[in-house]
């Protein structure tokens, strides 16, 4: 197979994943107000910008979020913690921003992100980092309301599509974000680099 009609099928590819996610990015911040339907209607789901504040809440979900990869077989040794957090998601060189789903007060779920681009497409995407909703808060809307508005940011900065990687065992993750309107890409893979081995 040529480099030019490999190029071919996965900007095929991309166009079709962006088409798909884009009915549903049109629905989404819809979406977003109508989770609460989905939850008991007395309580009030806020999705707001991820602040410095939060990052004691913010680590506690990520170490929930760790040892739930770990009992799918997940052997990264998970570093981002509260600290972490607010070393790398704030300051005039953020690596990252972020979304939180709050419950009457209580941090419930978040969504980190950052901008890339993809010069196939020469169009702006955005990468979601990490999205987990608390254990007890699941299947109530919030990881999808997090989403919606993830997407509404996206659009606001003119970026076409959302990207994200989800870890081969973690079958719930990729269903929800299947019925979301989501797919899989098959023809490309990650690799990786550690800077100081180059």
């Amino acid at each position: 197979m040529t480099v030019e009609r490999q190029s071919q099928m996965k900007s095929n590819t991309r166009s079709h994943l962006a088409h798909a996610f884009g009915e549903w990015l049109r629905a989404a911040t819809i979406l977003a107000f109508c989770s609460s339907n989905v939850r008991d209607p007395a309580v009030a789901l806020i999705i707001r910008p991820a602040l410095g504040s939060d990052a004691q809440s913010i680590g506690n979900l990520a170490r929930q979020f760790a040892s739930y990869l770990r009992e799918l077989g997940d052997l990264t040794d998970f570093k981002l913690t509260a600290s972490a957090y607010l070393r790398d998601g704030f300051g005039t060189t953020s690596a990252f921003a972020g979304l939180v789903a709050e419950d009457q007060g209580k941090v419930i779920g978040y969504l980190l992100y950052h901008f890339g681009y993809d010069s196939d497409r020469a169009a702006r995407n955005m990468h979601v980092v990490d999205l987990y909703v608390d254990r007890a808060a699941r299947n109530q809307g919030v990881g999808k309301a997090l989403m919606a508005r993830a997407a509404s940011i996206a659009r606001e900065a003119s970026a076409e599509e959302m990207i994200w990687s989800v870890y081969q065992p973690n079958t719930i993750a990729a269903t929800f974000y299947e019925k979301l309107g989501a797919q899989r890409i098959t023809d490309v893979f990650f690799m990786k680099l550690s800077a100081d081995k180059i």
